[in-house]
């Protein structure tokens, strides 16, 4: 029997569950009439929904206690003694007569359940013992849980729709008295025990009161899991609903259309992909590398030129989506976000598409869906804002191109030559893939760092590789190569790729790495080609140079003849010799430097200014050399190497010195080729002069170019280092301290031999 029967008192009993949709039957359904009364321990999935749609039914037709039922205060104490007095009889009529004064709201069948409950849970504890003034005590606490914290539901016991407590935390002994009150008189119950069973079978070991759920799967609780975490849930997920809006008609199917060459299937008519009505078919396509090299640009133009005459609405971007600059920037609504939802529903409105209603509701769904995604597993909100800002920014620039005149289910087209090596990128080509867009990516070079993935992309591999810089877009940029030129241009891979040999100006990136060396040793390796030193590597496209940085102090032996003979041993064709201070002359105008603080903002060396600007001196070299100068100026002023950069304007006195280089140094970086040998810088100081800023400047500058630079001052004196905020110079002590020498013409110097050194047997040649 579900429950017990007797001069029109039913006591329900709690029965045992076949799965946890037994909770939500009304009780004329259940296989056996009774209430439920379970505790849970672990968690799973199906344990996890089951706890949020017992707690929504609970707020609505029960009660939900996080942590302990407050214990009665003195002011409840002192109102259920001014109503009820201070009587008491443990019988069944007085119990009634109380709860009809005390909860008026009852009818007398649900009156008569509780009050029989009440009397059999206080009749055992009587049995175990329990003195009649613990009985009393008990007994009113429980009235005042019933009246504060249950009122809302004793009106609804025994109904159909049977009443659910849920209870999180670890139950105490009272509490649970008064659970089996309230389940014998018709309540469902789940007690949520976080932290397992152990408590609990202190108070029950025999689990008399309530069943422990044993289901399959079950794990401990997450940490961070709550009745709170659930709530957050329940808000997003509306907070989510509304975020979309109004749906739009149209819904996209990307790719699963297409049958044979992908720029065959792009060329296609809309009406000719699919017929199914309130869908358009668009593309989402990664080609890497070419079916036949031969072909390819003219392949490319040929396409370009057929989605022109077919009028499709195209966008080509070469090699990378340029980066939106202030005014772009500036012209996105923003706000502050407590959160990725509340950014994702203060940012969509920058979207407005006003000349077509369905395509904006596309657009405002694609971003939603992007950034949900994006923010579940991205927990930097600013990092999130700025890449929604930046996806903004992108959308307004092209969706006039896009999207102007656009009729559905026609497609644009958009193209980006050279692949995707953006993460900002990949939302944006993500995001247009969501709408009637057929997105093409195209990597002549198959580069495996391309960070665009997706469940709907395409990808096609071919092993041929194509040296084309641009997407031809005009018949004067096709080029079709010979099958000599490119027969010569694999034999060039095959020769120059990871083989230890390199082509002339085969790499135009470079880092250093400065070498530590004994004295001895610089003359062996000055003249020797960069890729024969200790630490020469190249990574990624990117040549680390082991370069010597150092200053020789002192004569040894006091021998002027060997010493000078030493320095004309290092000057080779490639070496800058110096030999006072200051090399760069402050009298001669610089042009750059009335326009330095133009190139520098907010710490970053503004590029492309520098090289659009009329002052700029450097056009005339290669590209990969003005960018590999332009990257060491950045590195330069980032490392603040320069005592005062970033304090007292002395970034502007570093970009106008690098800027405008004698053209001797100028000459000696173009030349320079960073897998063979480097250029050289020896500067000899026989007085006390110290050396200036600019000076400083070009020699911190050409040490991080790669160039080997060494001192050689005799007096032993720190005169190179006034203005370098970190010197990393190796210090060779060779000998004593010698002044007010005069320097011999090295041309005419005749160096007399002498036996070697142990250093030099030990390091020298055979």
């Amino acid at each position: 029997m579900g429950w017990i029967e007797g001069e029109d008192i039913l006591v329900f009993e709690h029965k045992q569950i076949q799965s946890l949709e037994d909770f939500f039957l009304q009780l004329h359904s259940r296989a056996e009439k009774g209430v439920f009364f379970y505790r849970i321990n672990g968690y799973s999935e199906p344990v996890r929904q089951f706890i949020s749609r017992y707690y929504d039914m609970a707020l609505k037709k029960g009660v939900v206690i996080e942590g302990k039922l407050p214990n009665p205060t003195e002011q409840n104490l002192s109102y259920y003694r001014e109503i009820m007095g201070m009587d008491f009889k443990l019988n069944i009529g007085f119990i009634t007569a109380a709860l009809k004064k005390w909860l008026p709201r009852m009818n007398d069948s649900q009156r008569a359940n509780v009050a029989a409950a009440i009397l059999d849970t206080l009749t055992q504890l009587g049995q175990k013992g329990k003195t009649e003034s613990m009985l009393q005590n008990a007994y009113i606490k429980f009235m005042c849980w019933l009246y504060y914290k249950f009122e809302r539901i004793v009106n609804q016991l025994g109904e159909d729709d049977v009443p659910k407590i849920l209870y999180e935390g670890a139950v105490t002994n009272y509490e649970l008295l008064l659970f089996c009150v309230l389940s014998k008189a018709g309540c469902d119950i789940v007690l949520l025990q976080y932290q397992g069973d152990e408590n609990y079978q202190k108070l029950d070991a025999a689990s008399f009161y309530s069943d422990a759920l044993h289901t399959e799967g079950l794990q401990p609780f997450p940490t961070d899991f709550s009745l709170k975490k659930i709530r957050e849930e329940a808000r997003r997920s509306m907070e989510r609903e509304r975020l979309y809006g109004p749906g739009s008609v149209w819904n996209g199917c990307i790719n699963t259309w297409m049958d044979g060459n992908v720029l065959e299937e792009i060329r296609k008519e809309p009406s000719s992909r699919g017929s199914e009505a309130g869908v358009y078919y668009n593309a989402l396509i990664r080609m890497d590398g070419a079916q036949d090299k031969l072909t390819y640009a003219d392949e490319l133009y040929r396409f370009g030129q057929d989605l022109k005459a077919a009028k499709r609405h195209t966008v080509i971007v070469d090699h990378a989506l340029k980066k939106p600059d202030t005014t772009e920037i500036l012209g996105i609504r923003r706000g502050n976000y407590a959160d990725a939802v509340q950014m994702i529903t203060g940012l969509s409105s920058n979207i407005s598409f006003p000349a077509d209603p369905e395509l904006q509701k596309l657009m405002h769904r694609a971003f939603v869906d992007i950034f949900l995604e994006k923010a579940s597993g991205q927990t930097n909100l600013n990092r999130l804002i700025s890449q929604a800002v930046t996806l903004l920014c992108w959308l307004k620039r092209y969706e006039s191109s896009l999207f102007t005149g656009l009729h559905l289910p026609q497609i644009s087209c958009f193209i980006l030559y050279g692949g995707c090596h953006d993460e900002s990128e990949a939302l944006f080509l993500r995001f247009l893939a969501r709408l009637p867009v057929d997105v093409l990516i195209l990597t002549p070079k198959p580069d495996e760092t391309d960070c665009l993935k997706d469940n709907n992309l395409c990808e096609i591999h071919f092993s041929e590789t194509v040296s084309l810089e641009h997407f031809p877009q005009e018949s004067s940029q096709v080029k079709i190569g010979t099958v000599a030129y490119h027969a010569e241009r694999e034999l060039d891979s095959l020769m120059y790729q990871d083989t230890g040999l390199y082509r002339q100006q085969q790499y135009s990136k470079a880092n250093i790495i400065q070498l530590q060396t004994i004295y001895e040793e610089i003359r062996l390796l000055w003249d020797e080609e960069l890729k024969y030193r200790q630490s020469f590597s190249v990574t990624d496209g990117t040549v680390n140079l082991p370069v010597i940085f150092a200053r020789v102090s002192g004569i040894k032996d006091r021998d002027l003849n060997s010493y000078w003979g030493s320095v004309k041993e290092l000057l080779t064709e490639d070496t800058l010799f110096l030999s006072k201070f200051p090399y760069i002359d402050r009298t001669i105008p610089n042009p750059v430097k009335q326009h330095a603080v133009e190139f520098y903002k907010n710490g970053r060396l503004l590029k492309d200014k520098i090289r659009n600007h009329t002052c700029y001196p450097y056009g005339i070299l290669r590209e990969e050399t003005q960018e590999l100068i332009l990257d060491k100026l950045q590195l330069l002023l980032q490392q603040k190497l320069i005592k005062g950069i970033g304090e007292n304007g002395t970034e502007y006195t570093v970009i106008a010195t690098v800027l405008n280089l004698p053209k001797e140094i100028v000459r000696l970086i173009q030349k320079f080729d960073l897998t063979k040998k480097n250029p050289k810088l020896v500067w000899v100081n026989t007085t006390e002069d110290i050396m200036d800023l600019e000076d400083t400047i070009m020699v911190m500058f050409l040490h991080l170019l790669g160039f080997d630079i060494l001192f050689f001052i005799p007096t032993g004196y720190r005169n190179i280092e006034k203005y370098m905020e970190h010197s990393s110079m190796e210090d060779h002590q060779i000998g004593e301290y010698m002044y007010d020498l005069q320097m011999p013409d090295l041309n005419r110097l005749v160096v007399k031999t002498k036996k070697k050194s142990l250093g030099e047997r030990l390091f020298g040649r055979r």
